[in-house]
């Protein structure tokens, strides 16, 4: 349990003696969590009122025990209260699931909805707006807001007066365009004349405690604004802290067993793509062809033991984190990141050791200089480089993010496949400084992952990629690992009895050591589940053939497709894959609906609108 101070952000004589007793008391029993929330939402009603002219109206003192329904104290009109959220891999929706549940806990009534399914007109109707909005890659919005963007960003935007809002911002720090597509909205939102009520706040991938705060103290101000007294809004958020009941999610993810651990690629092979099968039993969790299985990894043991070494730290000494204590060794094993550097760790870095070169990186100036210094150097060969001799544990972890767990498209039905979830993986390595490197999951997954040990695990919901109607045509196009979702699409459509044509555009490097599942797809072929199979091995041949060829040269077919209805399906690299699908697409429109280059791409964006057109791009 972990006791909150109410008088470090409530002033004075907003309180009788007997409210701060008891408020004092139950605030003693909240678990660190819980004493987060409570804490930004305290934050917010000072905020509040230190921003009103007035003071808050108070309740008598009275127990702090909740009524059935707490009315507010003074008549004042509700206004509506919409919380929107743009996301990519779910972190924003859950937010904003959260944020909703703690409104109402509030008694704040409080719509949630998904940009993807907004409709932007209604923009000029809203009164109250909290935005949640995760960036993507180098300061892009999330394809499913993608709409939402170019909409709030162009000339049909409607001016925004009477519209209180403010913007939870979600992104990476290892990207120079740190949580862009939340400053986009802030800063658009101000110029259409909408007033802010709450500063932005940018959350790095740790975003789980400054987001519990944000929303608190955003729920804060709006309960108070709705008239409710601060005994009211007090005795409110104490009942929103408690926690709910015990679920297999992010925050607590099921240690599952790993049932089998396969290499899929032959050999020869230039690569190695593995297919794991993960045990949910007992677990009660449950998916959808096109979810995501969220693997929480740990980093190498070697390496560890060499961070140890070169920063002559004993690795046996016990340390204290947020949820317990533990040996240094298990903190770095499995509490943060330690293999790529951010810039974070640079600035932190420079500090600790006091390397002028570092500090010159970490400058503003120097974006493009420190994000090809983060290319070639991990955080290990940083300390290597700039030693810190005497620095303590607590000081070098300081600069560390926790360790975030990976999202894996799931290539299995729940139908074909009760209890079980597979995993197609690609193991990422690679040498850096005369060193083999791994990548922190997929290495894991590879060489530590064996039949029999546990990972823990979690589902991860994707609604903007799911199947039609079974008697709905699909084409899938995906490369590489891009291929697992589809895997699982088939296997769900046979079980379902599914009587909609399927086309499969698959793309590896060589045909012989690279067709992942090939005997699967060959039977699905065989018993018409798939209707049709176009394959690119891009390294058997001189000119190289890559999955948007194949589009192209299956073009009179694929618009035939589209004119009957199909939905289009893409997974697979965000750099390069997705965008050469994407103007394949659009030449495919163009040259077989024998329409403008503007009409083709007005063509696609409806196709996206209408759900038609998805993408699982990373």
């Amino acid at each position: 349990m972990q006791r909150v101070d109410p008088s470090k952000f409530l002033g004075p004589g907003l309180l009788s003696a007997q409210q701060w007793e008891q408020l004092n008391a139950l605030s003693a029993t909240l678990s660190p969590r819980q004493a987060l929330w409570l804490s930004g939402y305290f934050a917010g009603i000072e905020a509040a009122r230190a921003e009103t002219s007035t003071a808050l109206p108070d309740a008598p003192a009275a127990s702090v025990a909740p009524p059935p329904e707490m009315a507010p104290s003074t008549a004042v009109a509700a206004r509506t209260l919409t919380i929107l959220f743009g996301s990519e891999t779910g972190n924003s929706a859950a937010l904003a699931r959260t944020a909703a549940a703690e409104a109402k806990a509030l008694g704040l009534e409080a719509s949630v909805v998904d940009m993807g399914d907004y409709k932007p007109r209604r923009l000029k109707e809203e009164q109250d707006l909290l935005i949640i909005a995760s960036t993507y890659g180098e300061g892009d919005p999330p394809q499913p807001a993608m709409a939402f963007f170019e909409f709030l960003e162009g000339r049909k935007a409607p001016t925004l007066e009477g519209v209180r809002f403010g913007v939870l911002a979600l992104g990476d720090s290892t990207y120079e365009k740190y949580c862009e597509a939340g400053k986009r909205l802030d800063r658009r939102f101000e110029e259409l004349g909408a007033e802010r009520l709450i500063p932005r706040v940018d959350c790095d991938v740790d975003y789980d405690d400054p987001a519990a705060a944000w929303i608190a103290d955003a729920l804060a101000r709006l309960a108070l604004s709705e008239g409710k007294s601060a005994q009211h809004a007090i005795t409110a958020a104490l009942t929103s802290a408690r926690p709910a009941p015990a679920v297999f999610d992010k925050r607590n993810p099921f240690a599952a067993t790993i049932n089998d651990n396969l290499i899929l690629t032959s050999r020869g092979s230039t690569k190695e793509t593995r297919h794991i099968e993960v045990s949910l039993m007992g677990s009660g969790l449950t998916y959808e062809p096109g979810d995501a299985l969220g693997v929480f990894p740990r980093n190498d043991p070697a390496l560890v033991e060499k961070i140890g070494g070169v920063l002559g730290l004993d690795l046996s000494a016990p340390l204290a984190l947020k949820d317990g204590e533990a040996p240094l060794a298990e903190a770095l094993a499995a509490k943060f990141e330690i293999t790529a550097a951010t810039p974070r760790f640079i600035e932190h870095w420079a500090e600790i050791s006091g390397a002028t070169e570092l500090s010159k990186l970490a400058g503003d100036d120097h974006a493009e200089e420190r994000a090809a210094y983060l290319r070639e150097n991990h955080i290990i060969d940083v300390i290597r480089a700039f030693p810190a001799p005497g620095v303590s544990a607590e000081a070098f972890l300081a600069g560390l993010r926790p360790l975030q767990p990976r999202l894996y498209s799931i290539a299995s039905s729940l139908a074909a496949n009760p209890g079980e979830a597979h995993l197609t993986v690609s193991s990422v390595r690679y040498m850096l400084h005369g060193e083999p490197r791994a990548g922190v999951a997929s290495g894991h997954l590879a060489d530590r992952a064996a039949p029999d040990t546990t990972a823990p695990v979690y589902i991860q919901s994707n609604p903007h990629f799911r199947l039609p109607a079974d008697d709905v045509p699909i084409i899938m196009i995906g490369a590489g690992t891009g291929v697992a979702p589809y895997r699982s699409f088939m296997q769900e459509r046979e079980a379902r009895g599914a009587t909609g044509r399927s086309w499969l555009f698959f793309g590896e490097r060589n045909f012989r050591t690279d067709f992942l599942y090939q005997l699967e797809w060959q039977a699905y072929l065989k018993d018409k589940v798939l209707s049709r199979m176009d394959v690119a091995f891009s390294r058997d041949r001189t000119n190289r053939a890559y999955v948007q060829h194949r589009l192209v040269e299956g073009g009179r077919e694929v618009f035939a497709w589209l004119e009957e209805g199909a939905h289009v399906y893409v997974c697979g690299d965000a750099a390069k894959l997705a965008p050469d699908v994407h103007a394949a697409l659009i030449s495919v429109v163009e040259t077989h609906g024998r329409r403008s280059h503007d009409a083709a791409e007005h063509y696609v964006r409806g196709l996206q609108s209408d759900h038609r057109y998805q993408r699982d791009v990373y």
